[in-house]
């Protein structure tokens, strides 16, 4: 049993486990493992020129967790923080751990009002987003929709699915729907 301070069953000899499951322990012998070389530790054969890599610039205004003392040196800028989900997220590394739920859960409370941005941004060009089709809505008819959801683990959340898909439109429609009818009756 995990977590005990005595194990009543012993864990199974390489023996055992070679003779039970056929394949065990292939990878063992190094002559076998084409990568073996590159798993040593040799920090001179590596043929780095560098005992700390240069640091990535600019530095300032990313996100680093508070568990880390410093920046990694190289970090992804294609998609920096801006906005008020930039804020939200800012707030998050700058005040929780990672460790902590709060952390997360603002994570995803940035992440919801990016996309909800998006979304709204869409609704003045040209060309919307379409969540019928973006969805996948239509293929559901006609790929077997009952036997592809057989079987699956999240079966209890599938009913909430066209809530969260077409709910956030259906406001969004009811509020211009609601001001529109305000702006006729002025």
């Amino acid at each position: 049993m995990p977590y005990t301070a005595d194990k009543p069953v012993p864990p199974p000899t390489a023996e055992e486990l070679r003779a039970r499951v056929p394949g065990w322990g292939a990878d063992l012998d190094h002559a076998d493992r084409p990568a073996w070389p590159k798993e040593r530790f040799a920090p001179g054969v590596s043929g780095a020129h560098w005992e700390y890599p240069d640091e990535q610039q600019p530095r300032e205004g990313r996100e680093k967790s508070i568990e880390h003392l410093q920046l990694t040196p190289v970090f992804g800028t294609a998609q920096p923080l801006h906005g008020l989900s930039g804020a939200i997220r800012r707030f998050a590394y700058d005040r929780f751990s990672e460790g902590r739920a709060a952390h997360w859960l603002l994570l995803v409370a940035g992440d919801r009002v990016e996309s909800t941005g998006a979304h709204l941004r869409s609704l003045v060009t040209l060309r919307p987003d379409n969540p019928v089709t973006e969805t996948g809505v239509l293929s559901e008819l006609h790929r077997h929709p009952i036997a592809s959801r057989r079987g699956r683990v999240d079966v209890r959340h599938q009913v909430l699915d066209p809530v969260i898909v077409a709910g956030p439109w259906l406001l969004a429609g009811g509020v211009a729907w609601m001001l529109a009818r305000r702006l006729l009756r002025r």
